[in-house]
């Protein structure tokens, strides 16, 4: 993993057409920007697993093969 320090209105670019900007620092919390093309889905980590967790085939039972 690639460790940043950045402050207030400091960014970082990944490739060429992602940027993460940061725009607050308040205690503990950091408030991030994303400048990213409207085809590039961001989200919360959390998000991203209930997505995924959503777009996971139902595990097949017993009663559903026929047995």
């Amino acid at each position: 993993m690639l460790v940043l320090s950045r402050k207030k209105n400091e960014s970082i670019v990944i490739n060429n057409d992602i940027t993460i900007v940061v725009v607050e620092i308040r205690g503990d919390k950091v408030r991030l920007g994303v400048e990213a093309p409207r085809d590039v889905p961001v989200h919360r980590r959390e998000v991203y697993e209930a997505i995924k967790r959503a777009d996971e085939p139902a595990p097949e039972t017993a009663a559903e093969d026929g047995n």
